[in-house]
């Protein structure tokens, strides 16, 4: 028998409902997998009895011959990033160790609602705020993945939500939740040979999500493949009232629409994605992208996105500039670390606590933030960049008026060394040169494997599409996924 931590989402799924094991089986299985891996640090808390307690719900439901939910015992990883009611919930930070939420975000309550179960909160970078899941208080996330030729460094999963992406590379579980500010799903999945997609924005609630920055930040999944990553988004998303961001849209069925093939679809290629320097197996894979695509029907057509050398700069002054805003409530005074040194007043606690509590990426966003936010520096820079903003969504729209959907790679490398680009966070933030863009303007991507470099490392091919059509991407991720025959998993050292 195969064995069901090989399985994904929908495998166990279809399992569990032909009886083919039970959802108990499957539960045990992975939670042996999570506490076997303690060397990958892939998880701050594990949570074997929320797991177990979904998989005896689901095995009861076929026992009485009941209708079984969508995700029925399937074990998850959910990314701290997510309120979970009576559960820890940090953001990878000090400044909320200890913090248990009386409330559940309205992602995860979907994902139990589906029947899903959760075998633990994944390690990410602290608030968000990374590519190489360096800057968590709990350790780095060590990539499943090594180099060949016997070398050994321990290698960045991506970020920031780099414990998602280990785990589900790892098969510690089936999928696992993400969140994409700049491209926090979509690169750590091509760094860990997964699929993942960032929807458009407001497709899934932001409510119960620690924030960073808030009108970028979009909950998506990460997983096996693109089917499974249909099957979980389904679930996650849906209207919130809570969030008045969310979009009042019913739930496609990503799932029963899947269809790869591409003929009648053009297929924008976006000339300013041709970065100087760009290694030549990117560039090697991405026209193996393109000859893929044509060989699905798809038609190849040159665009246009002029605006996108200033994509990363702008999003450099936006993003902090929120996460200053929505990090201010973090003040000892209300939950999490409270530092009050004998004889302090309230300004001091404040100073001690926020300094003790925020690591250092976090105090250089938050300080980047407050100085294009003060005054003299607002209209320079954080307005200029809003109007950046905009240009860039213009250059998506007219580039639609020529295709269907854009293709690119999904990062300028393959992954690297811990401790490789920690010293210098500029050579860090060029890793979401080609995903910012889609980011800035809302709009649906995907990261799916594409092949191997000349080290045996995982590189993605992404996928952008128009505002809403999660289908569109689905399907031509999916017509990818096939040519490519992405069968590569790393070697288990851990």
């Amino acid at each position: 028998m195969t064995d069901v931590t090989d399985l994904g989402v929908a495998a166990l799924r279809d399992g569990i409902r032909t009886k083919a094991f039970s959802a108990r089986e499957v539960a045990d299985a992975f939670i042996v997998k999570v506490s076997k891996a303690k060397a990958l640090n892939a998880f701050i808390v594990e949570t074997p009895d929320h797991a177990i307690a979904a998989a005896k719900a689901a095995d009861d439901a076929v026992a009485a011959g009941e209708t079984l939910k969508p995700l029925a015992g399937v074990p998850i990883g959910m990314k701290d990033l997510f309120c979970t009611k009576g559960v820890q919930t940090t953001a990878a930070s000090h400044i909320l160790e200890g913090f248990v939420p009386p409330y559940e975000s309205t992602v995860s309550h979907h994902l139990w609602e589906a029947g899903a179960g959760m075998l633990g909160k994944l390690n990410l970078d602290q608030f968000a705020m990374g590519s190489s899941n360096e800057t968590s208080h709990f350790g780095n996330v060590i990539s499943p993945w090594k180099r060949g030729g016997g070398d050994n460094a321990p290698l960045a999963p991506g970020g920031s939500s780099g414990g998602s992406s280990t785990a589900v590379s790892a098969r510690l579980c089936p999928a696992a939740t993400g969140t994409d500010t700049g491209g926090s799903i979509r690169q750590p999945a091509a760094f860990t040979g997964i699929a993942g997609i960032k929807p458009t924005y407001g497709r899934c609630s932001r409510w119960g999500v620690v924030a960073f920055a808030s009108s970028l930040d979009q909950a998506g999944p990460m997983a096996h493949d693109v089917k499974d990553c249909a099957i979980m988004l389904e679930a996650m998303a849906g209207f919130d009232p809570k969030d008045a961001t969310s979009l009042n849209l019913p739930v496609p069925k990503w799932e029963e629409g899947l269809n790869p093939d591409m003929r009648g679809k053009k297929i924008g290629i976006p000339r300013e994605y041709r970065v100087d320097n760009m290694p030549a197996e990117i560039d090697a894979l991405w026209q193996q992208g393109i000859d893929w695509m044509k060989d699905a029907g798809a038609e190849i057509v040159e665009v246009s996105l002029p605006h996108t050398k200033y994509a990363l700069p702008a999003y450099y002054i936006i993003a902090p500039a929120e996460a200053s805003s929505n990090l201010a409530r973090y003040d000892g005074v209300r939950y999490g670390l409270r530092e009050l040194p004998d004889g302090a007043n309230l300004q001091e606690m404040y100073a001690v606590t926020r300094d003790h509590g925020f690591g250092d990426e976090v105090k250089r966003r938050i300080l980047i933030g407050t100085y294009v936010l003060s005054a003299g520096f607002y209209d320079a820079y954080y307005t200029q960049a809003q109007k950046v903003r905009t240009l860039i969504a213009r250059d998506f729209d007219r580039a639609w008026l020529e295709c269907d959907y854009l293709l690119t790679p999904t990062a300028p490398s393959a992954a690297f060394a811990l401790g490789e680009k920690a010293d210098d966070p500029l050579a860090m933030y060029l890793n979401d040169v080609f995903t910012v863009p889609s980011s800035l303007a809302g709009l649906p991507a995907m990261s799916v494997p594409g092949g191997l470099d000349k080290n045996g490392l995982p590189l993605g091919l992404q996928i952008i599409g128009k505002p809403l059509d999660e289908q569109g991407v689905l399907n031509a991720g999916m017509a990818i996924e096939q040519r490519a025959g992405f069968t590569a998993r790393p070697e288990s050292w851990w």
